[in-house]
């Protein structure tokens, strides 16, 4: 990797050998948002499915769960007329990037409660370094930053936020400092190492600035895939029912469905409970499969196993890899979109080194951290089975199939995307057929 240019003002140096942070200043300047004056033109939006209009509601909190906070926010604006006063206020325009569109949606939806806007530099330290937020104490997993590497834009400006020529947000600037990336890495992620894919992010795709700022919704950005606001999920969950999320951001095989309609029988689930498949669509770590042929694969599979308890809707987030800092952040919005429980997978949100392959997080680092901090937030965890596939009786335990000696067949991911590359059928113990079919219609 290159050294990167230094400054006088602002030291960017790292180890080559050791693949770290050494300053708190480092920051360089890859794919941050830019900023535009009000008069120029904008980057036309290629073509893609319109969201339906926001859903509001007297019934949005009929769901079992409380939102975070007791109130579940709703920063949209509700008229065509409100939205033209509040743009007017903007004296600069700032085309977003697609994590940032992620953190704006979720703000604005109400799936970051109780956040109004992007936090400040107190409410970004706290959350760096205590995991709660200062004034209520509510915890909180990881923070939610504007970042920026515009000298001109100043605290007291006010931005409109754009989405190639989507006009998505007001923000409401108050404060404007520089991060200290290592040691956000170093707490939120457990390591500095930009061989982690969470600090590789903040190295190289953050903006060496952040932003506080209140948020006003204008319209929720044009995604492939329609993704229901908390509100919207609420109205759909049967009332006084517990209500488990299951997060994934890969395509569901077999397992993982045995998994999770499995997870309705665990101890501490109602017996009426259901289960809300809750996959993140947005962005990720490079090597993972596309948001948007993830969406058709979860699509096929809802319509080929059409269960009753089983209800599917899609999250605009952001992946950060940040295992057990990620796991209470997934938990926290998956309260405010009504879940009562939470399934919490082997390494869940983990990450491997690029550099060595090692993994930053053990196996069950992300089950211990939520378990103990689910009190905090009001939810129940149900920790992932550990499933195999038998030749005798399907999917069991692995202790299950340990005690009685049973055959259990093996197919690693690396073998499998083989298989798939080369078009040889792939065993429908492992892998749906509709499934691989969008997988290899789309590779």
């Amino acid at each position: 990797l290159p050294t990167p240019n230094t400054t006088s003002s602002q030291s960017q140096i790292f180890s080559i050998t050791k693949m770290k942070f050494t300053s708190a200043a480092f920051g360089l300047v890859v794919g941050t948002a830019s900023i535009l004056s009000v008069a120029n033109g904008f980057v036309a939006r290629s073509n893609a499915v319109v969201r339906p209009a926001f859903a509001h509601s007297d019934t949005q909190l009929m769901a079992k769960q409380t939102p975070h906070g007791g109130t579940l926010v709703d920063l949209m604006t509700k008229s065509d007329d409100e939205k033209t006063t509040v743009a007017a206020k903007a004296t600069v325009e700032i085309q977003a990037t697609s994590r940032q569109l992620c953190d704006l949606e979720l703000l604005m939806n109400g799936g970051f409660s109780p956040l109004t806007g992007f936090m400040d530099e107190a409410t970004y330290k706290n959350v760096v370094e205590n995991m709660e937020l200062p004034d209520s104490k509510l915890i909180f997993g990881l923070p939610v930053v504007f970042d920026t590497d515009s000298e001109d834009l100043q605290p007291g400006m006010t931005a409109l936020i754009k989405d190639g020529d989507r006009d998505i947000a007001i923000i409401e600037f108050t404060d404007k400092f520089s991060p200290d990336k290592p040691l956000e890495c170093l707490k939120c992620y457990g390591t500095s190492e930009i061989e982690h894919p969470g600090s590789l992010m903040v190295a190289t795709e953050r903006g060496k600035y952040y932003m506080g700022g209140k948020v006003t919704g204008l319209n929720l950005p044009v995604r492939d895939f329609v993704c229901a606001s908390p509100a919207e999920v609420r109205e759909s969950l049967p009332e006084d029912t517990d209500v488990v999320a299951f997060q994934c951001r890969n395509p569901i095989h077999r397992a993982h469905y045995e998994l999770f309609t499995r997870a309705l029988d665990a101890e501490n689930v109602g017996k009426t409970g259901i289960v809300l498949v809750h996959p993140t669509c947005g962005p990720t770590q490079a090597d993972d499969i596309p948001g948007d042929v993830r969406y058709k694969t979860y699509e096929v599979l809802k319509e080929e196993t059409a269960n009753p308890r089983t209800r599917w809707a899609y999250l605009p987030y952001s992946m950060h890899m940040a295992g057990p800092r990620e796991a209470i952040q997934h938990m926290m919005v998956r309260k405010n979109y009504g879940c009562t429980h939470f399934i919490i997978g082997r390494d869940m949100a983990g990450s491997k080194s690029s550099v060595t392959g090692e993994d930053f997080y053990g196996a069950y680092d992300a089950q211990d951290f939520a378990r103990e901090n689910a009190p905090r937030l009001g939810m129940q965890t149900v920790p992932s089975l550990n499933l195999v596939y038998t030749e005798e009786k399907g999917y069991v335990t692995a202790d299950e199939a340990d005690a009685e000696k049973l055959s259990p067949l093996k197919l690693s991911g690396t073998k499998f995307r083989k298989m798939l590359r080369g078009g040889e059928d792939i065993p429908e113990w492992f892998a749906f057929k509709s499934v691989v079919d969008v997988l290899r219609a789309n590779a």
